[in-house]
């Protein structure tokens, strides 16, 4: 099945012409796409102003509650490459449904959870179904749209909606949590894939690289482990701080791994992940303005939500709101991203993105005990306009100039950043305000340790970025 972009299907064609436009089909694929990316980041979101009254419910600490996100994102960032890879080899589609069923089924098991364990296993279970869905989904669309203005347009749709989902999860999440209780939240998700997966079949073309190599186990392994044990070391110091042995024990085994698949990797005749690739100053750079855009932001959120509602008294539904308007600021941005991107180009739009986000984040050092609802309103809906002009420039900058087999590479790569970017940020800096004394005082230090890496970032892609003489 073709459809009226270009793109590379199973069969004896293997692309249709280039259009400067988006026809009426392939407007429903970028729907089914975007739908599902858009479940994904809901997924992401849509819990964290319940985490209080599903702590109350479970029987999770307030220090243990990063385990109800981090469950889900462990997975859904170790698996991405794998996931990304045998897509290609095997057939985006057909794994790309198989993602959409499991993250359903997860999600049913989540929404009727007895006790944390059962409630944390259907939470693992959606992360390995959107590290199916996630890179499968992304290199269905960069398949289907060829690179240039339709390219560019359609991952600003994907990006803008990406980052809805994240902050309609939050409005959501809020109201639902407050007249339905927090199971609803995870009901919605079940309702949600069973759409976007009886909507799939009949739309969505096959998808997968003309030849067919040997899938890389080594590098497989040896990826997948590594990235499980570092965010687990990191998730775990979020609970219990960095001084346990096993917390450096997992990093250290960790790293190993990661350093012994780029072994493999340089000696593989078919890898996973092509050396050459992460050698081009636009991938490396790019990935690393995606890490510390999402990781930073994610941050941001996480402690903005327990600010609200821990000092202020926020409820819920009031919170939720307060995440709504930053959801209204990004959808603003997002429409005119891609124009920005086509008259200043890719590179500088993310450079100014991240200079914008860290100026934003530094602007809540302001906030008070007794008021700050305004404050965190304005900047952190500012701080997200830039955060998605960052979120759909690092994507069209990693994946312009690679050729179509290579998408699923490319994409497995900017969907790994996002994702791991989505998990480390809440261990990494959450731990700091949830382990003081004083939560206000721990949320301004993460605040102002966030602001000075997006700004240190920015200024480091920009040289890195650089066109040479």
């Amino acid at each position: 099945m073709a459809i009226d972009t270009q793109t590379t299907i199973t069969g004896p064609h293997t692309a249709a012409p280039q259009v400067d436009r988006l026809t009426g089909r392939a407007k429903l694929v970028l729907f089914v796409l975007c739908a599902a990316q858009f479940m994904v980041a809901l997924d992401f979101s849509v819990l964290n102003v319940a985490l209080p009254a599903l702590g109350k419910d479970l029987g999770l600490s307030r220090s243990a509650l990063q385990w109800a996100v981090t469950a889900f994102a462990l997975p859904s960032g170790g698996f991405l490459l794998l996931f990304g890879r045998i897509a290609d080899l095997f057939g985006r589609k057909k794994l790309f449904l198989t993602g959409l069923a499991l993250f359903g089924t997860a999600s049913l098991l989540a929404t009727l959870a007895w006790d944390p364990a059962s409630f944390l296993t259907g939470r693992a279970l959606q992360g390995l179904g959107a590290a199916v869905i996630v890179p499968t989904g992304m290199s269905l669309l960069t398949t289907t749209f060829p690179e240039g203005p339709l390219r560019d347009k359609a991952l600003g749709i994907s990006g803008t909606l990406l980052s809805l989902g994240f902050t309609i999860g939050m409005v959501l999440g809020g109201i639902m949590t407050d007249t339905l209780g927090w199971r609803s939240t995870m009901g919605l998700l079940v309702a949600f894939a069973v759409i976007v997966l009886v909507l799939a079949p009949g739309l969505l073309p096959e998808s997968r690289t003309p030849e067919r190599p040997r899938l890389d186990v080594p590098g497989a392994v040896t990826v997948t482990g590594g990235l499980l044990a570092v965010i687990y070391a990191l998730s775990t110091a979020a609970q219990r701080g960095f001084g346990g042995a096993d917390v450096w024990g997992t990093l250290i085994v960790g790293l190993a791994l990661l350093v012994a698949f780029v072994i493999v990797e340089s000696k593989a005749s078919a890898p996973l992940v092509s050396l050459p690739m992460l050698k081009r100053r636009t991938v490396a750079w790019g990935n690393l303005g995606g890490l510390v855009t999402f990781s930073m932001m994610s941050a941001v959120v996480f402690v903005l939500t327990l600010y609200l509602q821990e000092t202020l008294g926020l409820s819920s539904f009031e919170t939720g709101l307060v995440f709504g308007i930053q959801g209204v600021a990004s959808a603003v941005a997002g429409a005119y991203a891609a124009r920005f991107i086509g008259r200043f180009g890719a590179r500088r739009v993310l450079v100014g993105s991240l200079l914008g986000q860290g100026v934003f984040i530094a602007a809540l050092l302001g906030l008070g005990t007794e008021s700050g609802a305004l404050l965190a309103t304005v900047a952190v809906s500012l701080a997200s306009m830039c955060h998605l002009g960052a979120i759909i420039s690092y994507g069209v900058t990693v994946t312009s100039g690679v050729p179509n087999e290579e998408q699923g590479l490319a994409t497995g790569l900017v969907t790994t950043t996002q994702q791991v970017g989505l998990t480390v940020g809440i261990p990494l800096l959450g731990v700091l305000a949830t382990t003081q004394a004083s939560l206000f005082d721990g949320v301004r230090t993460v605040l102002a340790i966030d602001a000075v890496i997006v700004v240190a970032a920015a200024t480091l892609i920009g040289l890195g970025l650089r066109k040479r003489a």
